[in-house]
């Protein structure tokens, strides 16, 4: 698999969709301005991962915020069905999210239960979810953003 970490193509991609979906832009103004897709998986201080379209979904992208959170390493993440970022209990509701994104676009204000690789469980707080949509109105995939986390 393609490491999509600096891709600038899946860069384009994931803060295009998020762009065109919500009107803002992924990346805080004046940040990561001779190299956004770096500042955001190295620097940003929000945790942002993606799947794409499996019919079991598997993260293809989660930066370091995101890794340093779920406790798991970018080869290992990326190998990672996305559902088991959710205990069984939380699967549900999180395929709901999941389901609300596909109709809409996106969703904003999302909290819910994780578990990292070690067990320990935290709750994502104001969480943004997207569809990959590129520019050729194909699905690639979903993404999610969230700027706060607390152990449960």
């Amino acid at each position: 698999m393609k490491d999509l970490s600096l891709d600038p193509e899946f860069f384009a991609l994931l803060s295009g969709s998020y762009l065109r979906l919500l009107g803002i832009p992924l990346i805080p103004h004046g940040q990561g301005l001779h190299d956004p897709a770096r500042w955001l998986y190295e620097q940003a201080p929000y945790c942002v991962l993606a799947h794409n379209t499996d019919p079991d979904p598997r993260f293809i992208y989660a930066n370091r915020a995101a890794q340093a959170c779920f406790e798991y390493t970018w080869e290992e993440l990326t190998s990672l069905p996305s559902r088991l970022s959710a205990e069984a209990p939380n699967r549900e509701e999180r395929q709901r999210l999941l389901n609300e994104v596909s109709w809409r676009g996106y969703a904003t204000g999302y909290a819910g239960l994780r578990i990292s690789k070690t067990g320990r469980r935290f709750w994502i707080e104001d969480g943004i979810v997207w569809q990959l949509l590129g520019g050729d109105g194909v699905v690639r995939g979903q993404a999610a953003a969230f700027p706060r986390w607390r152990d449960a």
